[in-house]
């Protein structure tokens, strides 16, 4: 799993509580952490200064020895954040959830970082720093959802517990009709989880797997609430109905209005 995490820190609150979780995947993992800043052009270099010194407090305080700081300077943020992923070869991207359409690190910043990121993304949402221990993945038949899945197993503690959540929405039909695809669709996701448990390590979290019918936004929602999930885990592209809103409303829904910490895989 990953062995260099890159968190972008843009001085908020949240981008802290992101260098927590960072610092603790890093510990996990033995990995190396990066933490990169993107200064804004506009403003002066007294703001520079200030800001260099925030950094400088918060990773004194949160992050582990070894860590590395860049600063780096542009008007879009992602942009800086996406080459330096490239350059430097990392595994994984942080990001502190909860941002607001006016800050320098926007959310059409977010926006691009999540369509572009070219490895998982983990946005941090949650004031706990823990080893994760209950996460959901929301899996369909797409290869994309099947990876999602089997990173989020190598990512999570042997303690944690993983539930694969596959909503289903029938087509029209008598409740007879209805109910016999429901059977088919039980079958074809227990059969895929059977398929996928080959190319998973031997030892990880507990796998558990359930199929329900209704509204994809809704059936998350819901289960996310009742269950207390501290991670919701994505797939960003495939062919399905849940891959192909994953980028537009459902991932903007979760990534903007994050109820947990959210890990977006590609």
């Amino acid at each position: 799993m990953p062995s260099h995490i890159l968190i972008a820190h843009d001085l908020r609150d949240t981008a802290d509580m992101a260098l927590c979780r960072a610092t603790q995947l890093a510990k996990q993992f033995n990995a190396k952490l990066t933490i990169l800043h993107v200064l804004d052009p506009s403003k002066s270099s007294q703001a520079h200064e200030q800001a260099k010194q925030a950094l400088d407090r918060s990773i004194t305080q949160y992050a582990p020895p070894g860590s590395q700081l860049l600063v780096r300077t542009g008007i879009k943020p992602s942009e800086v954040v996406l080459q330096q992923l490239n350059a430097l070869g990392c595994d994984l991207l942080v990001l502190g959830g909860h941002h607001q359409r006016h800050d320098f690190f926007s959310g059409t910043s977010l926006d691009r970082i999540a369509r572009n990121c070219p490895v998982p993304l983990l946005l941090v949402a949650r004031n706990d720093f823990k080893p994760y221990k209950r996460a959901l993945a929301a899996i369909d038949f797409s290869l994309c959802a099947c990876s999602a899945l089997g990173q989020a197993y190598r990512l999570l503690p042997e303690a944690a517990e993983l539930h694969a959540l596959h909503v289903f929405e029938p087509d029209k039909g008598t409740p007879k009709q209805i109910e016999a695809q429901l059977t088919t669709q039980k079958a074809l996701i227990n059969q895929l989880l059977e398929d996928e448990a080959q190319n998973l390590p031997e030892t990880g979290p507990t796998l558990t797997h359930s199929v329900e019918q209704g509204g994809i936004l809704r059936c998350l929602q819901a289960r996310l609430k009742s269950t207390n999930t501290e991670l919701l885990v994505l797939g960003s592209h495939g062919r399905s109905a849940l891959s192909q809103a994953l980028l537009g409303s459902l991932a903007q829904h979760f990534l903007h209005k994050a109820p947990c910490d959210i890990y977006v895989v590609r």
